[in-house]
């Protein structure tokens, strides 16, 4: 995977992250609410600047779908808490990728943001895993 594909694909995962931090946004309760604000304003920053770097690779950058299919029905808080992880645990994946097919800052880059990722998860679902980004991927 070159770093163009694996910019596009993190660009991608943001994409969804942010639609997928609106359900959450609305499900969970007010003791979770600035969390999930906060991470739908990250995800934001990312995508954008996710699209500055596939741009910078000389690509056109991908554009949002109009909607995004939820891996499971969202109707309360527990639902809304486990999607965000889900969410975090999909970006830090394709951050991972990133990290392997990029260098220098690029590569840096994503590194920070597959952690950052991960910090996320970790707050969300209450425990950790041991390689962030990396679990179940060949």
């Amino acid at each position: 995977m070159s770093a163009l594909e694996a910019a596009q694909a993190v660009l991608a995962a943001e994409h969804a992250a942010v639609y997928g931090y609106g359900v959450v946004g609305a499900r969970v309760g007010a003791a979770r609410r600035a969390e999930a604000e906060a991470g739908h304003a990250a995800h934001r920053a990312r995508r954008d600047a996710t699209a500055r770097t596939v741009r910078d690779l000389g690509g056109a950058p991908a554009v949002s779908a109009p909607a995004y299919a939820l891996p499971f029905p969202v109707a309360d808080e527990g639902a809304a808490v486990r999607l965000a992880a889900v969410l975090e645990d999909r970006v830090a994946g394709a951050y991972a990728d990133l990290v392997r097919a990029s260098g220098g800052v690029l590569r840096r880059d994503a590194a920070a943001a597959l952690r950052e990722a991960a910090v996320r998860a970790v707050r969300w679902r209450g425990s950790g895993v041991a390689f962030p980004g990396l679990a179940e991927r060949p």
